[in-house]
């Protein structure tokens, strides 16, 4: 066994054995700054969008239940859609021939074409059955639009290193501006079109220009990677493959790695992404008051721990294992759940105590130890993802990147589906449309100024109030009780599944090196060292 505790040698990839040279170590050094910087506009698109939408429908629209099942549907099936469109993608980039390589097209064509979509998604007086057209239309075309700079910016990483202490030092930045984008985006939005202190005196308008400001600055970041970050194109030189379904496929069936990596991140999606799915902030506003200030401090504290833990991972990483990792996040999940539960059943809150509310401090302190421990999982799966690459060059010659970094945005996409899903089954169960409804009439007449500004509040506080107390629970139970089953399961498959530990990935890379190494003029063939690591693999299943 390797001593975790030493940093590991980085592989110098174009010439085994030999140091690395000043000029490699420097753009590294850019990459490490210029790549994750990038992804920071992106993820404030991201947040809007699907962290968002539910409830911008929710509060500025009127719904009836045949409509809110319809958009939810949309949704879901804009999931399914994006089951084709990811790995599309995933080959169109592998297929990729250009000067500036087969990333850094995609990043500009999909962020350029997110923000349109974006902008006018949240700029519509639409209503009704029109509104429900409409979003269908929108919805699809952000499935398409974000699915190219997605795939391609998270591809770049297995491109830029496979040194493995490298390429966590790649995730753990990107993830930590990822975290700054979504965290400024989870502050600002609630608190700018929620209540008293929304843009423009009503929550439509205010999302319109939210969505302005963060549809130019997703362009506007992503300059830093274009520009700034490079990586190997060796793959480069191989023949253009062609478009087809069965390299997707085969790639999965023989990956069995993989396979298992995107059954486990899917359900570590659906615990992640439950509350900020929508959840969290209508038990906000329903059980402390409808001010996007608490939910802006809720959701504020709730991710500042992750931003830690994003920095920290690799000094982690090199001390523990990722399995020892995951034991640990499983108990902060399973700590924070119960502060959850104090805070949001057993405490009575006070009204208008606001942030010193007393049940609000230990609700949000228990999110922030849940999310912390989750967070903890999707760290540890996006780099058990990446790590497949190389097991999967060791089966089959073939790296295929983007085919498989592409399986990162599509389960993501597929847990956000079920998510909305199992959001809107909530809603529905306990009638929180009727309140939700009646929220959104007072808001579009302030928009249409046929009532004041503190009119409107007036009346809000009034729905707010008549709220039931078993409305509140279906809520509160909802954003604990899923999040803590979906994350254990998770723990389990991916301590009693997953076989590509540290050892076993650095030997890989040994022998994907000797073989290199041994002659780049034959074909490759599989050896029988590298027999011998499948079949441990597969022995272990």
């Amino acid at each position: 066994m390797s001593d975790l505790n030493k940093k590991p040698i980085e592989h110098n990839v174009d010439a085994p054995g030999q140091p690395i040279s000043e000029k490699k170590r420097r753009k590294r050094e850019k990459n490490l700054i210029f790549y994750p910087l990038g992804t920071i506009g992106r993820d404030m698109m991201y947040f809007l969008f699907n962290n968002c939408i539910l409830t911008y429908i929710l509060f500025t629209k009127q719904l009836t239940s045949e409509q809110l099942v319809a958009i939810t549907a949309i949704m879901v099936a804009a999931r399914i859609f994006d089951a084709l469109n990811d790995p599309i993608m995933g080959n169109i980039i592998e297929s990729t021939r250009t000067k500036w390589g087969k990333f850094k097209p995609w990043l500009l064509i999909g962020v350029l074409s997110t923000s349109i979509v974006i902008y006018l998604a949240f700029n519509t007086q639409l209503q009704g059955w029109p509104f429900v057209i409409f979003f269908g239309v929108i919805y699809f075309a952000y499935s398409i639009t974000y699915t190219m700079h997605d795939i391609s910016y998270w591809g770049m990483i297995p491109a830029m290193s496979r040194d493995a202490d490298l390429r966590n030092q790649y995730t753990s930045r990107a993830t930590f501006f990822a975290g700054v984008g979504s965290t400024l985006a989870s502050v600002l939005i609630p608190m700018l079109t929620t209540g008293s202190m929304a843009l423009g005196g009503s929550a439509g308008k205010a999302y319109g220009i939210i969505a302005l400001i963060i549809a130019a600055l997703g362009p506007l970041f992503i300059l830093f990677t274009l520009f700034g970050a490079k990586e190997h194109r060796g793959d480069d030189m191989e023949p253009k493959m062609k478009l087809n379904f069965r390299r997707f496929f085969r790639t999965i069936k023989q990956n069995d790695q993989l396979r298992w990596m995107m059954v486990i991140f899917l359900i570590q999606q659906i615990a992640n992404s439950l509350v900020f799915g929508g959840i969290g902030s209508s038990f906000i506003y329903f059980r402390y008051g409808y001010e996007g200030g608490l939910y802006s401090v809720f959701s504020m504290v709730g991710v500042a721990a992750t931003a830690v833990l994003m920095l920290a991972y690799p000094a982690l990483s090199r001390k523990f294992s990722r399995k020892k990792l995951m034991t640990f996040g499983m108990i902060m999940v399973a700590f924070g759940s119960v502060l959850e539960i104090l805070g949001g059943l057993v405490l009575s809150p006070v009204p208008g105590a606001g942030l010193a509310d007393i049940s609000f401090i230990v609700l949000t302190i228990g999110y922030m130890t849940v999310n912390l421990g989750l967070y903890a999982f999707y760290l540890i799966m996006m780099i058990s993802i990446v790590n497949t690459v190389e097991y999967n060059q060791l089966l089959t010659t073939h790296r295929n990147e983007a085919i498989i970094t592409s399986m990162r945005p599509l389960l993501t996409k597929m847990g956000s589906a079920i998510v909305v899903a199992l959001t809107s089954l909530t809603y529905l169960i306990f009638n929180i449309t009727e309140k939700t409804n009646l929220i959104s009439s007072f808001e579009q007449q302030a928009q249409l100024g046929e009532i004041t500004d503190a009119e409107r509040m007036e009346g809000i506080k009034a729905v707010v109030d008549g709220v039931e107390s078993s409305q509140k629970l279906g809520l509160l139970l909802a954003m604990v009780i899923i999040p803590i089953v979906f994350g254990f399961i998770s723990y389990i498959l991916y301590q009693k599944k997953y076989k590509l530990d540290e050892d076993t990935y650095n030997d890989i890379c040994r022998q994907l090196e000797e073989r290199k190494a041994q002659s780049a003029e034959v074909a490759p063939v599989e050896s029988t060292e590298s027999a011998s690591v499948t079949e441990s693999v597969s022995e272990q299943q």
